[in-house]
């Protein structure tokens, strides 16, 4: 590192007894870089070994990397937690301002524990923490207004980022997110619910911190290379264009899209909501994080009359992308753009994570028509496949639970089958609701092994996209290949980059980077720092309880069909225990 980088600060803020300190933690960011690396490391060090995810010495963690602010697409934050949904590892990282506001500010990291006694929001700047109260802003209907509040209150105009919960983690709900910068999340793992848990309403944080290089000349160099691989790479025009929307239509096409609860797996009538349709039809405009200039993030304007003065129109900016498409989409059988974004909104207003709450609404369809729950247990909400106005109802119930089956849902698909049944199709994997890719084993085995349990840990889905037209799929060349990957994830989100940059930043690339920051590490060392946080990863996870040999795999995923024919309970076991041989 360099000497004077404060990438080493990490600040530690204390909810219960207002306070704040700062500690100077050289070797954890020489050993690990920063983000995932750090994170994980310090999730050891400060959570206590089997307290409750929502204890108030329960820590929230949030890190940077050392390319942060440096390099472009160096845009993500890692958030590291115990997960409530799952009861171990929770990861979840965003974008937007989150990272580069965070290294502005003089930090490599923060730690946040204890509990507020009443709903506070914190800011973060120039050198203070302040602890401000949110009493007004708790219990708001739409979690933007309270963002709109403290954008106005507080300063730091283009430079801050903002996190805030909704009403989906003041009320604990597991799948709970945080979102920053209005279009971006901590989405998966329920961090919402923890920031409810300690009465946490938001962080507002800001800096204007340098970033010293070890080489002007060659660091300039090096950005304008990234720069124009960037801006020229046909992969990311694809993103830019279309956004990973664009999967929708090529997933449908290879039977590998999850459609009604993953009942089928393709479907003739999804022309309206795939990326290309809604993009000709609905996009107003792209943009990007800071420090990237791809502009992946779309937004279509959804345009509807007042309910109380047909004559004028409110004008709504929706983020959308594949797995929103997927799971407030297809999932639920919504076959219209319009409705598929008025639901989008509904759920990014009360603050849930979109792919877990997709899920659910598709197994409390499911239920319903299977008849295994009773109208009143969804509050006589006529639910339907591609109801959109009783989605809504649904979403606005279940981020304010007043039956018990209904509280269930807001603990997650996992915790509510056990309890009313229909696990065979509760699409989960480690408690985490699936995402949009029913491509084949890999996939599969991807969500099962990742340390966080998220696709975005590992490339499952394209391993089984590749091996399409090959024969040497198997069990155990599956699992290898997403451990190496794994190993290489890790050092791109410690470092920490986006992971659709990942075909950018090889290890030969982070090296020649991180190098000019002061880290003096080769392609073999980055690779190995990468495995040990993948172990350290499963120290934490095996530590609070969680096992190989007892994950569940939903039955549905054996009898639709997939692209490759090998989803099948051989393959997936024999995975499973090959993966448990090697991580053990």
């Amino acid at each position: 590192m360099m000497p004077n980088d404060t990438l080493s600060k990490i600040l530690y803020i204390d909810l219960t007894k207002k306070k704040f300190e700062v500690k100077y933690r050289r070797e954890l960011f020489e050993k690990y870089l920063g983000g995932t690396g750090v994170a994980t490391q310090l999730l050891l060090e400060e959570c206590p070994e089997g307290i409750d995810a929502f204890d108030q010495e329960s820590p929230i963690i949030f890190a940077v990397g050392p390319l942060t602010g440096a390099f472009p697409l160096a845009s993500k934050t890692c958030a590291m937690f115990k997960s409530p949904l799952t009861g171990d590892l929770g990861e979840s990282h965003a974008g937007g301002r989150s990272a580069i506001a965070i290294r502005m500010a003089g930090y490599g990291a923060i730690v946040i524990k204890g509990k507020s006694e009443i709903p506070v929001y914190l800011t973060i700047t120039k050198g203070k923490v302040e602890f401000k109260n949110a009493t007004t802003l708790w219990g708001m209907k739409d979690g933007s207004i309270a963002a709109r509040v403290m954008r106005q209150t507080e300063g730091g105009e283009g430079l801050r980022a903002i996190f805030r919960i909704g009403l989906a983690g003041e009320n604990m709900s597991t799948f709970a997110n945080v979102t920053t910068e209005t279009y971006r999340h901590f989405g998966r793992m329920g961090l919402g619910a923890i920031f409810g848990s300690k009465m946490l309403k938001g962080i507002v944080i800001s800096g204007k911190q340098e970033i010293e290089v070890t080489n002007k000349k060659a660091y300039r160099g090096l950005y304008d290379e990234i720069y124009k691989t960037a801006t020229e790479s046909p992969v990311m025009k694809k993103y830019h264009d279309v956004g990973t929307a664009i999967n929708i239509k090529s997933l449908n096409s290879i039977k590998a899209l999850p459609v009604k609860n993953l009942q089928m797996s393709s479907s003739d009538e999804i022309e309206q909501v795939t990326g290309e349709e809604i993009a000709k039809n609905h996009l107003a405009r792209r943009i990007g994080c800071a420090h990237c200039p791809v502009a992946c993030i779309h937004l279509a304007y959804l345009r509807e009359p007042y309910d109380d003065d047909p004559y004028f129109y409110k004008t709504t900016p929706v983020c959308y992308d594949f797995e929103l498409i997927y799971s407030l989409g297809t999932m639920v059988g919504i076959k219209k753009a319009k409705a598929l974004l008025k639901l989008i909104d509904v759920v990014e207003q009360v603050g849930f994570d979109a792919m877990s709450m997709g899920v659910v609404l598709s197994w409390i369809t499911e239920m319903r028509e299977k008849n295994m729950i009773k109208q009143e247990d969804v509050n006589n909400i006529p639910v339907d496949w591609g109801n959109e106005d009783a989605y809504i109802k649904l979403v606005k119930n279940i981020a304010k639970p007043n039956t018990d089956f209904l509280k269930a849902c807001a603990r997650g698909v996992s915790y509510a089958s056990s309890i009313y049944g229909g696990k065979e199709f509760a699409m989960s994997f480690g408690k985490n609701e699936m995402a949009g890719y029913h491509t084949g084993p890999a996939g599969y085995l991807g969500f099962l092994l990742g340390a966080r349990h998220s696709h975005l840990d590992n490339g499952g889905y394209s391993i089984d996209q590749k091996e399409l037209v090959k024969t040497e799929l198997t069990p155990q060349n599956v699992v290898d290949k997403l451990l190496d990957e794994e190993a290489i994830r890790q050092i791109l989100s410690s470092i920490a980059v986006c992971f659709f940059a990942r075909g950018i930043y090889n290890l030969k690339l982070v090296s020649d980077a991180i190098k000019l920051l002061g880290f003096d590490l080769d392609e073999k060392e980055l690779h190995e720092i990468g495995r040990q946080i993948h172990l350290n990863k499963y120290k934490f996870k095996m530590r609070e309880g969680f096992r190989i040999d007892k994950l569940e795999v939903p039955e549905r995923i054996y009898e639709t069909a997939d692209p490759t024919g090998k989803i099948t309970k051989d393959f997936i076991k024999t995975g499973l225990d090959y993966a448990q041989s090697l991580i053990n």
